[in-house]
This record gives C-alpha cells, sequence and structure tokens, in this order.
C-alpha cells in the first residue's frame, strides 16, 4: 500500500512539476500568478494550511461557491494565530512564521492536487531539458519548505493528503478532521489533530443514547469516511456493550437522485419502534433529510441525534424547525475567542489585501459588486469597501476557530521546544535548524501541552488524537424562538440533565425508541436470536421467580415465589389448630368417651363385688375399658401441636388403645370358642381360663404391640418434620407448609395393623361363637361390636388414604383417624357395658347372686340349651343375660334368669 502510494504520489508531483515547468518558460516572469489560488507569508519558518474556502464545484469545475464560515473564518483564524505568536516574545523569539495556504475546494482529489505545493522543495528538478530562449540556464525560484501543515478539514482531504506528507515526513495538524481512520498510527504516523475523533464521538452519542433509555435505533451515514466511519464506530461500540441494537443503517449517496431523500424517510419508517435516528451526516444532508421527514408528514416522530457536524448549526434547520424540535446534537467544547471578533470585524479591503480571497467574501458578505471583474456580476449594487462586518451584515464566529488557533499554536510550542533544544541561546534560527527533521518535531509536537486559546488543554496522545470534550445541545422551541440549549457535557464520562430537556409533544417524559417494552416484575425476557434489543415477555410460572433480566429459576424446596416473583420467601407453616372445625368434632366426641367411659369404670368400681360385675370378668373389663379409655384419649395428642414428647405419645398410644381393647376382646371370645368346643367332646375344663390366665395372655399380646413401639423408638427416634409437598398446590400462593410428626403413612399401617390383626381374629372368633346358645350370649354383643368395628375400618381405609392427594390431607385424615378410633371405643362401650351399667343403676333386683354350679352342670345345660334352640323366640323381653346362663327349665317357667358363678373354677 506504502509503495503504491509513493509511486502514485511520484507519478502526480511530476506531473505537477511537468506542467508547472511547461507554464514557465520565461524564469523572469513575476511569481504573482504562481500563487493566484493561494495565501503565502514570508517568514523563518513557514506553514502550509489548508481550508476549504470553496465548495465542491458541479459539472466538472473544480470548485463552487465561496464558503463564508468554513472557509474565510477559519483561514482568517490561521493568519490571526500567526500574526499573535509572531508578536509574542516568549514564543519562538526572534524566529517569524510564515504560511502557504491553500483552497481545497472541498474535495480530496483536488486537495491532494494542491498539497504537491507543500513538497516542491523537496523534490529535485531535472532542469537538463530546459532552456530559455536566450540559450542560458533557466534560474527555477526557490519554492518555500513547508515544515508543517495545518489541516485539512473534511476527514476525506485529509486522508488523502496524510498518504502524500508522510513519504516526506511533513507533520499535520488538523483542526476538524474527526474519522477513527486517522487514529490509525501505523497508516497516519504524522497525522494529529486538536478535534477528538469520531470514536469518541460515537461513545458519547452511544452513551446519550443509552442514558434516554433507547436501544433500538437507525443510523444515517453520509457516503465518505466521516459519515461511513462514525456510524461504523457507534455500531462496534454498540455491539461491544450488548445496550444498543441497530434496526437499519442507511447510507446517502454522494450523488443523491430526486426522491432519494424521500426512500431514506420511508425506510426509516420500516421500524417505527426505532425512532432514535443517529446520524453521521454533513450540513447540506442533515437539511435535506429533514426536509423529507417534514414532506412526508413526520413531524415528531423522529427522534434525531446529530453528530458535531450538525453541532449548533443554524443553516440544517431552517423553515424546517418543528421537524427538528427536541433534535440532540454534539459539539467538542469550545468557546468563542472575543480576540478573533475584534480581528475579524476590523477586517477591511484595504488592511487585509494578504487574502486573495477576501474580496470574494467581501462581495458575499454583504450582498454586492466590486467594480466590472467582480465575482457576482448579478448583483446591482456596488461595493463601497466602506461596509463593515458585523455591522452591514450578520456575524457569528464559525465553531472551528478555536480548533484553528489551536493547531497553528501546537505546531508554534513545538517548534519553540525545538529551538530551545537545537538552538540554545542562539537568536533566531541555527544551523541546525535550517533543514527541520520531519520526524523529530513529529516527537515534539506529540509531546506538547499548554492551555488553548480557550484555555482549555491541548495535548496529544499515543496516535496524535486530542481528548474526547464535548457540549451536547438540543434544539428547543420556546414562545419566543428557536435555539439550542446545552443540556449536558461529556468528558470521558456522560453528564446529562434530562430535566431541562423539551420535546415536540410537549409531554416531560423521555419519548421511548424501543423495539420491546420492558417486562414486568416476575417476567423474563425472551431475546429474538439475532436482536437482543427485542424480545418477548415470559412470566415465571408455578415456582419459578426471576432470577435475571432473562432467566427465572425454581425456588428452593421450603420456599415459594414473593408476589412480585422477584425473590423467594418462606412457605408458611401450619398445623392442625384446636379451633378447626376438623378438631372440635374429633375433640366433642372424645370427651363424651372419656366422660362415658369413666361414668362406666366408676360404675364397676362403685359395684365391683355384684354378680353382673363379677360375672363379666371384672379384670378382662377393666383391661377393656384402659383401651378404651386410650382409644379416646389419643384424639388429644393426634390434634396437639407436634413436638418431640407430643410425636412420643402418638406412636405409643396410637395402636396401643386398640391393642389393649382388641387383645381383651380376643381373650374372652377366644375363651368361649374353647369352652364350648371342650364341651363337646368332654365334661372337662378346658385350660387357661382362669382369670390370671386370661391376664396373662391378654399382656403377652400387648406386649407384642409395645415391643414394636420400642424398636420403632429404637430405629427412628421420634422427631419433628415441616411437610412441603402436601399442600404444594399449582397456585404457590396457597402454599403451605404442613408441621406433623415423622410418621410416613407405612408406619401409621405397621402401628395400626396389629391391632386391626387382632380385630380381624377377634371377628373370626366372634363368628365361629355365633352358634352359642342365646342363653350364653355375651358372644352376641362381642360379635356385633366386631362387625360394626370392621365397617368403621373398612370405611376408614379409603377415606383416609383416598385423600392422599388432598389440599385438605392433614385435616381430613386427622379427623378420619381420631373418629374412627372414637367410634371403635364407643361401639365397644355402648354394646358391652351399657346394658349391663343399665341393669346396675336402673334395676337393681335383678343384680343378685345365684347358686354356683360344677363346670360339668354348665356345660349339661348349655347342650341341652343348644338342642332347644329353636325355642329363642318364645324367651321373655328383657332378660338379663350372662356369659353362660341357666337354661329355661321346660317343666318350671321361671320369671328371673339365673347368673351362675364360674369364676371360682380350677383349671
Amino acid at each position: 500500500m506504502v509503495k503504491a502510494l509513493e509511486w502514485y504520489g511520484c507519478l502526480l508531483m511530476l506531473t505537477w512539476v511537468i506542467s508547472s515547468v511547461s507554464q514557465r518558460t520565461d524564469p523572469l516572469l513575476p511569481p504573482a500568478p504562481e500563487y493566484a489560488h493561494s495565501i503565502r507569508l514570508d517568514g523563518d519558518i513557514i506553514l502550509g494550511g489548508l481550508f476549504p474556502v470553496h465548495a465542491r464545484g458541479e459539472r466538472g469545475a473544480p470548485c463552487g461557491e465561496l464558503k463564508k464560515e468554513k472557509g474565510i473564518h477559519r483561514l482568517e483564524a490561521m493568519l490571526f494565530a500567526i500574526d499573535l505568536i509572531n508578536k509574542d516574545p516568549d514564543l519562538l523569539p526572534n524566529v517569524t512564521l510564515g504560511a502557504r495556504i491553500l483552497d481545497t475546494c472541498s474535495r480530496d482529489t483536488y486537495a491532494l492536487e494542491q498539497s504537491l505545493t507543500f513538497v516542491q522543495a523537496l523534490i529535485e528538478r531535472d532542469s537538463t531539458d530546459v532552456r530559455c530562449t536566450s540559450g542560458e540556464q533557466p534560474i527555477f525560484a526557490k519554492p518555500d519548505k513547508i515544515v508543517g501543515v495545518i489541516g485539512a478539514a473534511a476527514s476525506s482531504v485529509s486522508i488523502m493528503v496524510a498518504n502524500i506528507l508522510r513519504l516526506f515526513k511533513i507533520p499535520q495538524i488538523s483542526y476538524a478532521s474527526t474519522a477513527p481512520e486517522l487514529s490509525d498510527n501505523t497508516r497516519y504516523d504524522f497525522f494529529s489533530r486538536v478535534v477528538p475523533p469520531d470514536s469518541y464521538q460515537a461513545q458519547a452519542m452511544l452513551d446519550i443514547v443509552t442514558a434516554m433509555g433507547w436501544n433500538y435505533v437507525s443510523t444515517l451515514a453520509s457516503e465518505g469516511n466521516y459519515g461511513e466511519s462514525g456510524v461504523e464506530a457507534f455500531v462496534q461500540i454498540s455491539r461491544e456493550t450488548s445496550g444498543v441494537c441497530i434496526a437499519q443503517s442507511l447510507k446517502i449517496p454522494r450523488e443523491p437522485r430526486p426522491g432519494e431523500f424521500d426512500k431514506i424517510i420511508l425506510r426509516l419508517l420500516e421500524t417505527p419502534n426505532a425512532r432514535a435516528i443517529v446520524m453521521f451526516a454533513n450540513e447540506d444532508d442533515i437539511r435535506r433529510v429533514l426536509h423529507a421527514a417534514k414532506r412526508n408528514n413526520q413531524t415528531g416522530h423522529f427522534l434525531w441525534v446529530g453528530s458535531d457536524s450538525w453541532g449548533s448549526k443554524i443553516s440544517p434547520v431552517v423553515q424546517q424547525e418543528s421537524v427538528a424540535e427536541g433534535a440532540i446534537t454534539i459539539l467538542p467544547k469550545r468557546a468563542s475567542i472575543e480576540a478573533f471578533d475584534r480581528y475579524f470585524k476590523s477586517r477591511s479591503l484595504s488592511n487585509n489585501r494578504r487574502n486573495v480571497w477576501f474580496a470574494e467574501f467581501w462581495e458575499e458578505n454583504f450582498g454586492c459588486k466590486l467594480g466590472m471583474h467582480g465575482k457576482r456580476p448579478g448583483s446591482p449594487k456596488k461595493c463601497t469597501g466602506l461596509e463593515k462586518v458585523g455591522r452591514d451584515s450578520i456575524y457569528e464566529q464559525e465553531g472551528k476557530v478555536q480548533f484553528v488557533m489551536d493547531a497553528v499554536y501546537a505546531m508554534a510550542h513545538a517548534l519553540h521546544r525545538m529551538h530551545r533544544d537545537l538552538c540554545s541561546g542562539y537568536l533566531g534560527l541555527c544551523p541546525r535548524m535550517s533543514n527541520i527533521d520531519g520526524k523529530e518535531l513529529l516527537g515534539y509536537i506529540r509531546n506538547v501541552s499548554f492551555n488553548g486559546s480557550a484555555k482549555t488543554p491541548v495535548v496529544f496522545n499515543e496516535n496524535g488524537d486530542a481528548p474526547g470534550r464535548y457540549d451536547i445541545y438540543q434544539y428547543q422551541i420556546t414562545n419566543r424562538s428557536a435555539e439550542y440549549r446545552i443540556i449536558g457535557h461529556w468528558t470521558d464520562q456522560l453528564h446529562l440533565n434530562i430535566d431541562v430537556m423539551q420535546w415536540a409533544s410537549g409531554d416531560s417524559s423521555l419519548p421511548p425508541s424501543v423495539c420491546s417494552l420492558p417486562c414486568q416484575t416476575g417476567e423474563r425476557k425472551k431475546v429474538v436470536k439475532g436482536v437482543p434489543c427485542c424480545w418477548h415477555c415470559e412470566r415465571c410460572e408455578g415456582y419459578h421467580y426471576q432470577a435475571s433480566e432473562f432467566t427465572c429459576q425454581l425456588c428452593p424446596y421450603e420456599q415459594s415465589p414473593d408476589q412480585n416473583r422477584t425473590g423467594c420467601q418462606p412457605i408458611p407453616i401450619i398445623k392442625l389448630e384446636w379451633h378447626s372445625p376438623w378438631a372440635v368434632v374429633p375433640v366433642f366426641i372424645a370427651i363424651l368417651g372419656i366422660l362415658a367411659t369413666t361414668f362406666v369404670v366408676a360404675t364397676f368400681v362403685r359395684y365391683n363385688d355384684t354378680p353382673i360385675v363379677r360375672a363379666s370378668g371384672r379384670e378382662m373389663s377393666y383391661m377393656l375399658l384402659t383401651g378404651i379409655f386410650l382409644c379416646y384419649v389419643i384424639t388429644f395428642p393426634m390434634i396437639a401441636a407436634p413436638g418431640v414428647i407430643v410425636c412420643s405419645f402418638r406412636r405409643i398410644f396410637l395402636g396401643l388403645g386398640m391393642c389393649f381393647s382388641y387383645a381383651a376382646l380376643l381373650t374372652k371370645t377366644n375363651r368361649i370358642h374353647r369352652i364350648f368346643e371342650q364341651g363337646k367332646c368332654s365334661v372337662a375344663a378346658p385350660r387357661f381360663i382362669s382369670p390370671a390366665s386370661q391376664l396373662v395372655i391378654t399382656f403377652s399380646l400387648i406386649s407384642v404391640q409395645l415391643m414394636g413401639v420400642f424398636v420403632w423408638f429404637v430405629a427412628d427416634p421420634p422427631h419433628t418434620i415441616v411437610d412441603y409437598g402436601e399442600q404444594r398446590t399449582q397456585h404457590p400462593e396457597n402454599a403451605r407448609g404442613v408441621l406433623k410428626c415423622d410418621i410416613s403413612d407405612l408406619s401409621l399401617i405397621c402401628s395400626l395393623g396389629y391391632s386391626i390383626l387382632l380385630m380381624v381374629t377377634c371377628t373370626v372368633y366372634a363368628i365361629k361363637t355365633r352358634g352359642v346358645p342365646e342363653t350364653f350370649n355375651e358372644a352376641k354383643p362381642i360379635g356385633f361390636t366386631m362387625y360394626t368395628t370392621c365397617i368403621i375400618w373398612l370405611a376408614f381405609i379409603p377415606i383416609f388414604f383416598g385423600t392422599a392427594q388432598s389440599a385438605e390431607r392433614l385435616y381430613i385424615q386427622t379427623a378420619t383417624l381420631t373418629i374412627s378410633l372414637s367410634l371403635s371405643a364407643s361401639v365397644s362401650l355402648g354394646m358391652l357395658y351399657m346394658p349391663k351399667v343399665y341393669i346396675i343403676i336402673l334395676h337393681p333386683e335383678q343384680n343378685v347372686p345365684k347358686r354356683k354350679r360344677s363346670f360339668k352342670a354348665i356345660v349339661t345345660a348349655a347342650t341341652m340349651t343348644n338342642k332347644l334352640s329353636h325355642l329363642a323366640s318364645e324367651r321373655p323381653n328383657g332378660e338379663v343375660k350372662t356369659e353362660l346362663c341357666e337354661s329355661v327349665d321346660n317343666s318350671t317357667p321361671s320369671t328371673k334368669t339365673t347368673y351362675v358363678s364360674y369364676t371360682n373354677h380350677a383349671i
């Protein structure tokens, strides 16, 4: 690339040399025509200058109309700075700066041709083939040696010129070129600038967009280095930060065709949510874009964010203020130089002859014509020369004047330090500076540090870039006028006063430019593939909460999402309360049962020696009543708040009450069965029918239950748990943790299983003894008791286990279990003991002793009665029956039942 540029530069220089030589056939011609389109100031050190004095020409013409501000103001700023430096005794004393200033005509190719003037002195001319008409050797005017160049303005021009100047090691300082490409120190190593590059500007604009909450924008760039590189930097930074998405990136052609800007507006409307338009465009393109938006009735829709090419300029918004209202623009921090205002307003045709374009400016500025050779042939007004800038015309200092002066001063400070190091104590230029080395001068330029014309520091980094300092403006329309208002600044970071901003809608809230609206709390973003700023909102369902902007996570098992689903909270813990209807009914039944059982026990204790009590088997009756009492009492530990002690009571007494009851009943039914089975074969009494034997058998059966409980205690000590799965509903707000004892359904079955086995066995014996004569009929109440109990527990099983998945499981199962136990106890109490208590209390005349009979007589009577069982229907109503009753004498009817005692028979 460098080689190609070298050959291309040499070819152009050779062309220029040939053309210049052919035009100078007479070496004695005055040099004035050579400088007809440039400014030359003599001096010890000559600086070059490149300014867009004229706009780009049309129809093949290199130059167009005069640019008063960007051209003349900036050019005069360089001349003014040189004047100040030459008058300053402390800066380059005894050294005069000169200048050679050229017009770039806002065209990079034309600027390249003009810049060859700066390298003339570095090219050796071959004069062997050149002869004067007199035959003498030609004498060439020695061109000025340019040690450094100030300029250019446009980035495309600076890039073109920098490629040539670096070949000849001529340092260059630009006052307006901001393309990021120029920061490449490997390609543009002799280029520096006093304005920050667009990479800083792009960062500042991205910070503005982010601060406004806009994450979906479009970009619009003028074709060329400035626009394309600016947008490229903006897009690159936005990708790195991943905070802003680009909806569209459009380019304005260099030579737009008719209707091109209307097409651009329609293209931008294809993404209506991307209202913010980031613009890196030149002044003319900005004006035409705004006009197209106005023409398409899009006033107030677009939110313009303009680069420094828009800045605070009036020309882009003239006659289209409404569509530009609310535009946010950026401009390098600057200040108006009052000394330059005084200088420029004092310029006139008589005192500013060094500026060859000033006469043209005069005509353009005052709208008049200077003689017959003036540049404005159609103007009827003639210039008097007495017009005054600022009095007879509108004057406003151009925005880059400060930077032009800072660029000149940066070059002067570098030369001053170089002079101080190389020519210490030497007045004027010493021999060592007679031929200044451009690379050495570049080192001094990069190390300068001083306060510029606006009292801001002027420094360069390793790439020759100035630090980023920007003012941020908003174009606002008030009742009085429309103006650019400073709303903030950017120096490495953004400082924005959003409160002073105004919008076309009149609403103080920030207008949106987003692809998707923010998700509500508890919703995650599901990003559209390839467009990170566009998403769909999905609510975190079930027990998930919003862990981050893009993810939902499952809460810990013991927690549920809070109301906003932004975090988790502990699931409320519940237990069966005493005031719950599910507890009140079982407790009420249990209390009645306890009172009834206590009454029966008290009655039996009171009438302990009466025939009915003795005939019932006192020991077994008390054992059975104990079991009934425990069945009622277990209701209270089952409903009480779970704890280690309560859980221990539950384990012990849950099956113990039933075990007491059915062990006693099983012993009774087994005894009756054995007695009558033995009577069929022999008159000898069966073994183990005495009260002591019955107690031993009963306690043996109970010990099995106690042993199982003991093993359970050792294997798994009682403790409480919180069951979060029992009431883990689909709606987390209804979820509850259930505080309960660690008794699983399997453990419950095992605990009750043995008692149910006793109950079933007892029922079997009750069935077997159903044929016992009616006069020996205590087996009948036991049978009815067991049948009813089996029905109760058969109903219990589906209710208890069928509600395992119910949200009311805790309440239903506890109530079902306790009521089933109480009902079982009530059936036993009611069928076995209430008739006896009825006789004892209300019919004591029937509770009288009769003579004792031997076991043989009892069995014989029972056998006879069995044969006469068909007479059972003739049994008188209201008889009181016992375990073993005498048969009714067939020949001599009796109206009273005879109670037979068999408790004293030996085994």
